[in-house]
């Protein structure tokens, strides 16, 4: 009953202390991570998680985080139905892109090193949301309003931070 096939699905229990469990199509269903937390991302597919994204919605499966005897809520975004690769950067990503709404979905392996990203938007984004899939660090986040030397984190009460080269200062 989205109404859509979504891109991006945000899934929470909200009658239970359960993880925020975030999924999207360039990851692929089943790759889940939570944003109320700094855990790496979790292959969840066997587990009867978020199996599929479909014409009007998403398949869940019978595990307790997503589909347990309680109330839930999702919200669900609609990037491109696609994913495609990007080489505008200096680092190739995988994406799929909305122009129209603003949002996009980007995938891309870090090198340690000043880089740049191609996200499929045309224009600077302003607010960019990161999270490192492969260890436990906390998600950061770029906001137009903070500008290019600070950054928030998403699973944290923490303050803006001040840091020169989090956004490599652009």
């Amino acid at each position: 009953g989205v109404g859509f096939k979504p891109d991006f699905v945000w899934h929470k229990t909200r009658s239970s202390s359960g993880n925020n469990q975030l999924y999207d199509v360039v990851r692929g269903a089943g790759e889940v991570i939570q944003s109320d937390n700094n855990s790496a991302e979790v292959t969840n597919l066997a587990d009867g998680y978020l199996s599929s994204f479909d014409s009007d919605g998403f398949t869940l499966g019978n595990a307790g985080n997503v589909n347990d005897n309680f109330n839930y809520a999702s919200w669900n975004w609609l990037a491109s139905n696609t994913t495609a690769s990007n080489t505008d950067g200096s680092i190739t990503s995988t994406v799929s892109a909305n122009t129209t709404s603003g949002f996009s979905i980007v995938s891309y392996t870090g090198t340690g090193s000043n880089a740049t990203v191609g996200h499929g938007l045309g224009v600077a984004p302003k607010i960019v949301i990161i999270k490192d899939r492969d260890a436990a660090t906390d998600w950061a986040i770029y906001h137009g309003s903070l500008g290019a030397t600070k950054f928030i984190e998403l699973n944290t009460t923490v303050a803006s931070q001040t840091n020169n080269t989090a956004w490599n200062d652009t």
